[in-house]
């Protein structure tokens, strides 16, 4: 999916949101237990309730490969039933030297056919760029993360006294296109998003931590919002764990559509 694709969702939706399918088969309803499948079961039943409310789902893959093959399984199943106007995301945080990084490319671009991956660019350029060489897929680079370890390194600063997330995303933002590359910024960091905007304001960012993780909407779009929008904002847990009966995607949908319906409010 393309940059102008993602656009024309956004504003035919009206919704920027984007679903979290980190599935823990420790959470699900325990009807669903019994089936051959109970993982694509419950994402299946998630992404028929919702997928009218949202522009993006998220995979988190190391909910998939702690299952083994049959978490891969459940993977695959769920990439290929997911809508094709909605952008997908392989949550794999992935980074390696040049050929070990295309590997990873052909496995999330080719074989799965994810609409983007999470990398990390702790590596340079070298471990980012076999990524950028598919077309109509993008990379989305860790930048300003919102867990409490973050400002071990991402805080640092330098010589230029600029953090150094700050320097990660102005030299990274040069590898590629706002038309190829997004930026994970954590939901309780908004306020960073006015610093942030001034090195990218083209550039989508990919807004994980509302819900659960405490970030709040409103000022995630007052911060990063621009004229195009430029957010995908993320909530798992507090969408998909909402109920744990039968109704557990009634539930969901419910909790989706709230997010969905302030998201119209927000949006220029």
């Amino acid at each position: 999916m393309n940059k102008e694709q993602l656009i024309k969702e956004i504003n035919k939706k009206k919704s920027f949101l984007c679903i979290g399918l980190d599935t823990d088969i420790s959470k699900i309803p325990d009807h669903l237990l019994f089936h051959e499948d109970p993982v694509f079961s419950f994402n299946k039943e998630i992404v028929d309730a919702t997928k009218d409310l949202c522009v993006a789902y998220k995979l988190n893959v190391a909910f998939y490969e702690s299952g083994g093959l049959k978490g891969w399984e459940s993977l695959m199943k769920t990439i290929k039933y997911i809508p094709e106007d909605i952008f997908t995301i392989a949550d794999a945080k992935r980074g390696d030297i040049g050929n070990t990084s295309k590997m990873y490319a052909k496995t999330f671009f080719e074989n799965m056919n994810f609409d983007s991956v999470t990398v990390s660019p702790y590596m340079g350029s070298d471990s980012v760029e076999p990524f950028l060489e598919f077309k109509d897929k993008w990379v989305i680079l860790l930048a300003l993360t919102s867990n409490q370890g973050s400002a071990d390194f991402q805080n640092i600063t330098g010589k230029d006294n600029n953090m150094l997330y700050k320097n990660v995303i102005s030299i990274s933002s040069k590898w590629g296109s706002d038309k190829n590359i997004m930026y994970v910024v954590g939901a309780t960091k908004a306020e960073a998003l006015i610093e942030i905007r001034k090195i990218i304001p083209n550039h989508f960012i990919l807004v994980p931590g509302i819900g659960t993780q405490g970030g709040n909407l409103s000022d995630v779009a007052k911060y990063g919002m621009n004229k195009e929008c430029g957010l995908l904002v993320n909530s798992s847990r507090s969408i998909i764990y909402s109920g744990n009966g039968v109704d557990f995607a009634q539930k969901a949908r419910d909790s989706a559509l709230k997010i969905k319906l302030e998201m119209e409010t927000l949006l220029p």
